[in-house]
C-alpha cells in the first residue's frame, strides 16, 4: 500500500529531487512551493507525513507546523532547516514536530526518519485503536448516537456512574450494543484500574460456568490441582457483566442471587463464606417475563437484577444514528487496515438509512468492514454493499423519513428540497398528478417539467 509524503519547501529543486527519490522507495509525493498552499494540500490529501521546511515565504515552518497540528496532532512532521537554524529547530520540536534534519541532507538518513516517523505513528494509532477496543477507560468516546432513546440512555449511564448501583439489566436484540453499554458504566463509575470482567453464559457450558464465575478449591474435582478464583472474585471492586443471563440455569441463577442480596459466595468445594463487593451487570436478548412463566428463570433474581433496567432498541427504531455509526465504522476501518476511504456518498448513506438491520449494529459493522476489506478502494459504491441492502423490494423506510435523517448530514439545496416535496406530495395522492400539482400550487405541466429535471443525470440534486 503507497504511503503518502507532503513536502512543504521553497526551492524547486529540492522538492523535485526529494519526490524523485521518494517516489522510486515507492512513496506517493505532493508538494508546496508556500505554507499556505502545503496546508491546504495537507487538509485535501491527509499525507501520512510531512517534510516541512523551517524558512518559507510568508508563514513559516512553525506556523505551518501549529496549523497542522490543530487538525491532526498524531501526523509525523519532520522539520528541514539550516545547520544555523538548529535552536528553532529544537522550538519546532516543542511544538509537535517529530523530528528535524539538516540541510543538505544525507538522503539514506532522511528516509531512515522517514520510516521511523510511519512506524512509531502506526504503533500509536495501534495502541490507540486497541484502549478504544477493549473500553480501556472509554467513557462515551464508543458510544455513538444522536436519537433521542440514546440520549436517554446516555443520561442514565452519567446518574449510574455517581450512583452506587449494584445491579443493572441491559435489556435488547441480539447486536444492538448491550456489551458497550456495560462497558461505557464500568468507565464512568470507576477508576482505570478497576476490574472488568465479562462471560458469555450461553457460550460455557452450566457446569464450567459454575468453577468460571465462583472458582473452585484444590482437590473440589479431579482436574482441581491448584486453587482457582473466579470471575465474582475477580471482579471485586469492579465490574463483573453477565451476557446472555437468560440461559443461565436456574441452580447458577440461586447462587448468583446470594451474591447479589448478602455479597458472599463460595468457591466450589470450598467451605468458608467470601465476601466480595461487585457491581453486577447482566444482558439479555431474552424476555425474561416469559422466561419466568416458563420457570426456565427466578422471578426474585429478575427483580433484583432490574433494579435500574436499561433497554436499547434496535436500529430499525433509531435511524437517526445510522449515518453517525457509518461514519464512526468508516473511520474506524481506515484505522484499522491502513485505508483512506472517504466519507460515504448521500446515494449509499440513503440505501443504508433505508435498510432495517435485523442485524442492528453488529451487521452495520460487518456490512461497512467487508465493503472497505474487500472492495472499496477510496470510496464505498452501492455495488460493494450485500444486494438485500439497496434492492428496492427489501426497503422499509420512506423516501420521506430517509431524507429527514439524511439532512442534518448532508445540508440539502434547494432543488434537493423541492424534489423531496414533490415526491412526498406524489406519494400522498398516490401518483396522480394533477392533485399533486394542485396542492403543490403549479400547473400540472410545471409538475411535469420539474420531474423531467430530476430524472437528467445533469440536474443538480438528481439521485
Amino acid at each position: 500500500m503507497s504511503r503518502m509524503v507532503l513536502i512543504v519547501d521553497d526551492e524547486k529543486t529540492i522538492r523535485w529531487s526529494l519526490g524523485e527519490a521518494l517516489t522510486e522507495d515507492g512513496y506517493e509525493v505532493v508538494d508546496a512551493e508556500n505554507g499556505e498552499r502545503g496546508f491546504e494540500l495537507f487538509r485535501d490529501k491527509s499525507p501520512d507525513v510531512v517534510l516541512l521546511d523551517l524558512r518559507l515565504p510568508g508563514d513559516d515552518g512553525i506556523a505551518v507546523l501549529k496549523r497542522i497540528k490543530s487538525v491532526d496532532p498524531t501526523v509525523p512532521v519532520i522539520m528541514m532547516t539550516a545547520y544555523g537554524e538548529v535552536g528553532t529547530a529544537v522550538d519546532a520540536m516543542k511544538s509537535g514536530a517529530y523530528d528535524f534534519v539538516l540541510k543538505p541532507f544525507v538522503l539514506e538518513k532522511l528516509k531512515i526518519t522517514i520510516e521511523n516517523a510511519l512506524e512509531v505513528h502506526r504503533l500509536k494509532s495501534e495502541i490507540a485503536y486497541l484502549k478504544e477496543k477493549t473500553g480501556s477507560h472509554a467513557g462515551f468516546r464508543n458510544f455513538v448516537g444522536q436519537s433521542g432513546p440514546m440520549k436517554e440512555i446516555f443520561g442514565k449511564i452519567q446518574k449510574i456512574g455517581k450512583s452506587k448501583a449494584n445491579t443493572i439489566l441491559i435489556t435488547g436484540e441480539s447486536g444492538v450494543g448491550k456489551e458497550l453499554v456495560a462497558r461505557t458504566i464500568h468507565a464512568c463509575s470507576h477508576d482505570e484500574q478497576r476490574p472488568f470482567m465479562e462471560i458469555n453464559c450461553a457460550s460455557v457450558p452450566e457446569t464450567l460456568l459454575e468453577s468460571e464465575l465462583f472458582g473452585y478449591e484444590k482437590g473440589a474435582f479431579t482436574d482441581a490441582k491448584t486453587r482457582k478464583k473466579g470471575l465474582v472474585e475477580l471482579a471485586e471492586g469492579g465490574t463483573l457483566f453477565l451476557d446472555e443471563i437468560g440461559e443461565m440455569g436456574v441452580t447458577l441463577q440461586s447462587r448468583l442471587l446470594r451474591v447479589i442480596e448478602n455479597k458472599t459466595f463460595r468457591r466450589v468445594g470450598g467451605l468458608q463464606d467470601l465476601r466480595v463487593n461487585t457491581r453486577i451487570v447482566a444482558a439479555t436478548n431474552r424476555d425474561l417475563e416469559n422466561a419466568i412463566e416458563e420457570k426456565s428463570f427466578r422471578k426474585d433474581l429478575y427483580y433484583r437484577l432490574k433494579v435500574i433496567p436499561i433497554h436499547v432498541p434496535p436500529l430499525r427504531e433509531r435511524k437517526e444514528d445510522v449515518p453517525a455509526l457509518v461514519n464512526h465504522f468508516v473511520e474506524r476501518f481506515n484505522r484499522e487496515l491502513g485505508k483512506k476511504v472517504k466519507p460515504v456518498s448521500r446515494e449509499v448513506m440513503e440505501a443504508l438509512v433505508r435498510y432495517d438491520w435485523p442485524g442492528n449494529i453488529r451487521e452495520l459493522k460487518n456490512v461497512i468492514e467487508r465493503a472497505m476489506l474487500l472492495d472499496a478502494e477510496d470510496e464505498i459504491l452501492l455495488d460493494h454493499l450485500p444486494s438485500e441492502i439497496y434492492r428496492a423490494g427489501t426497503v422499509r423506510t420512506s423516501g420521506e423519513e430517509a431524507a429527514h435523517v439524511l439532512t442534518s448530514f448532508y445540508p440539502m439545496t434547494l432543488r434537493e428540497m423541492e424534489r423531496v416535496q414533490i415526491e412526498r406530495t406524489l406519494q400522498q395522492t398516490n401518483g396522480n398528478k394533477s392533485k399533486a400539482a394542485n396542492i403543490l400550487g403549479i400547473s400540472r405541466q410545471t409538475l411535469r417539467e420539474k420531474l423531467k429535471q430530476f430524472e437528467s443525470p445533469d440536474a443538480s440534486g438528481s439521485r
